[in-house]
């Protein structure tokens, strides 16, 4: 493990979802599960987030899209919460669910819809 890219990861990830959500992640971690942990934190937020290409907020865009088409709505929730804080508004995720229902299908679409409804939800009850 890159312990700078880890670190650098871990600030980013907490920055975008949360400390309670990544909290919640890391107390589920054990020798089984922590490789993955590990991976996440380093390549995805470290490595990749991490890069200067792309803003975070275009970032969460894209993974809302591309969360949304693979319809993985424990993700697409966290990432809505995270695209919120990145910058984006209620209508733009709006727009990208629509796009997610014309080239991935409106099943998923309906429930992007309905995860965004939830995590709009929960932000509204002072839910992290």
């Amino acid at each position: 493990m890159n312990q700078e890219l880890f670190d650098k990861g871990m600030e980013i990830r907490r920055s975008v979802l949360g400390d309670s959500y990544v909290d919640s992640a890391l107390a589920q971690m054990n020798g089984f599960n922590r490789p993955l942990q590990e991976l996440v934190t380093q390549y995805c937020w470290g490595e990749v987030w991490g890069r200067e290409g792309l803003s975070k907020r275009d970032r969460s865009m894209i993974n809302l899209a591309m969360i949304g088409i693979l319809n993985r709505q424990h993700e697409l929730k966290a990432h809505i919460k995270g695209a919120l804080t990145n910058g984006m508004t209620k209508d733009e995720i709006a727009e990208v669910l629509l796009q997610v229902g014309v080239y991935g299908g409106i099943p998923a679409a309906v429930d992007s819809f309905r995860t965004a409804n939830e995590a709009f939800a929960d932000l509204d009850a002072g839910k992290k």
